[in-house]
Formats: C-alpha cells, sequence, structure tokens
C-alpha cells in the first residue's frame, strides 16, 4: 500500500482550513527520552496525532474521528476505529441528500485495542530499558519487533521483584534501602519526563 508523507502537516493544516478535520499535535524536540536516545525519530514540526477522515466527492464529510491522546491509549499509540466500524457510520451518511451538513465527529467509536493502565505502560518502558531508565519500543532497524521486546520487557519484570525479595533476605536491611533509594534516584528523572512527554488532554480540550 503506498502511503504518503506529511513531515511539514501540510496536508493536516489543509484539512483544519477546510474545517474537515483538526488533529492534537506534539514536539518531542530536546526530550532526552525520544530525541537523544532515538536519532532515527525525526519530525521537523513535531508529529500529529492520527486521524480517519472520509469525503466524498463534493467535499462533504461522511466519517471524521480524531485520537484524543490520553494515559488510557498510551498518549495516541494505540485504540484505533475498526474498520468495519467506519464503514458502518460512513453508509448512512452516504444516503443522505446533497446538501446534507457534515458529520461530526465520532466521540464514541469501536476501537481495535483495550486500554492500557498507564502504570503497567511506565513499567514496561522501564524494564525495556534494563531498569536504569525508561526506553521506548519504537520501530527501529536491525533490533527485535515491537512486540517481542514488550514481551521480553514483561519477562524481566518479575525477575527483577525476585531480585529484590531475594537481598531483602540475605542482606542487611540497611543495605536494601540504600540501594533501592539510589535506584528510585536514578529512574525517577525518566518517568517524570515520560509522563511529561506524553499527551494525556483534558476531555473537552481542542488542539492548540
Amino acid at each position: 500500500m503506498d502511503h504518503i508523507g506529511d513531515p511539514h502537516q501540510e496536508i493536516a493544516g489543509t484539512c483544519t482550513d477546510k474545517g474537515w478535520l483538526s488533529l492534537f499535535k506534539n514536539d518531542w524536540a530536546g526530550s532526552f527520552f525520544i530525541a537523544r536516545r532515538n536519532s532515527w525519530v525525526s519530525h521537523p514540526k513535531g508529529y500529529f496525532q492520527p486521524g480517519v477522515l472520509v469525503l466524498n466527492n463534493e467535499g462533504r464529510v461522511l466519517y471524521r474521528w480524531r485520537c484524543r491522546p490520553s494515559r488510557k491509549n498510551i498518549g495516541g499509540a494505540i485504540a484505533r476505529p475498526t474498520p468495519e466500524h467506519v464503514w458502518e457510520n460512513i453508509q448512512p451518511a452516504l444516503e443522505q441528500p446533497a446538501g446534507a451538513p457534515d458529520v461530526d465527529y465520532d466521540d464514541d467509536p469501536v476501537l481495535d485495542s483495550p486500554d492500557v493502565p498507564w502504570p503497567i505502560f511506565v513499567t514496561l518502558l522501564v524494564s525495556n530499558g534494563w531498569f536504569l531508565r525508561p526506553k521506548a519500543f519504537g520501530q527501529e532497524p536491525g533490533v527485535d519487533t515491537v512486540k517481542k521486546r514488550q514481551q521480553n520487557a514483561a519477562l524481566r519484570v518479575p525477575f527483577f521483584l525476585l531480585a529484590w525479595v531475594i537481598a531483602a533476605v540475605f542482606l542487611p536491611a540497611w543495605v536494601v534501602v540504600i540501594v533501592f533509594a539510589a535506584w528510585i534516584a536514578k529512574v525517577t528523572p525518566g518517568i517524570l519526563e515520560v509522563n511529561r512527554i506524553f499527551q494525556n488532554v483534558a476531555p473537552g480540550e481542542e488542539p492548540g
């Protein structure tokens, strides 16, 4: 399937100007979590969140949906309307007479994936960084797939917890407390940055 890139957001800008579709946008420029650790990422004007727009040949909007990034959908990384749901909503719009108004945004679509609890997602990021820092599951050449790395990260978590239990049993309590405090100090800045850069827009908020 052919894809058309829009790194300078010209297509998205045209859709906004015509009143068809207005997308949420984000900019991770200068982020230690993304830019400095992932040189393959390049968004000249930041990136826009996903959306779905369906027009007829007269330019009437038959269907439109935009991702509202939140903690529940990992800042917009998951949860898209299913093709079946989109098509079911297009059909009645097609039956409307010429000159009918544009349809409203679909704010309650059937999504292709469930919500992921934010604490679990952050835990997997930290595990992906070998518990020293959060590390993104970005698409990168020459490495395992995102799904494989997510599975590996999930497998490391119980072993990490077991290591702390063993340390608490066999080492002096003061040693465990000091090491744990040092670990918290190490990972906290990265976790705070993850919370900062992943969008979590309010229910009634509109794109800037």
